[in-house]
């Protein structure tokens, strides 16, 4: 069974990064556990939270709850982007 944490980090409303946590730990269990093999995809995780995060920031001091969008209006963030 998972852990109530375990539970949130793979809740897409919560944890914005999913694929990209799902991408790395492929990566590492395809590659042995070779970090250097996987360095594209901790990249683009590291990108990912920087990302959210900065959102999650503004959304804070701007008083908008929730802090972190849910995966349907992030998607349309991403999508007014490009």
């Amino acid at each position: 069974r998972m852990s109530r944490h375990a539970k949130k980090l793979r809740d897409h409303d919560i944890n914005p990064c999913v694929a990209e946590t799902d991408a790395t730990t492929k990566c590492m269990s395809d590659n042995n556990y070779n970090k250097d093999m996987c360095t594209d995809y901790f990249l683009k995780y590291k990108n990912c939270r920087k990302f959210w995060h900065g959102i999650m920031m503004q959304r804070k001091r701007n008083g908008v709850k929730p802090e972190m969008p849910p995966a349907e209006e992030r998607k349309k963030i991403l999508e007014s982007m490009g």
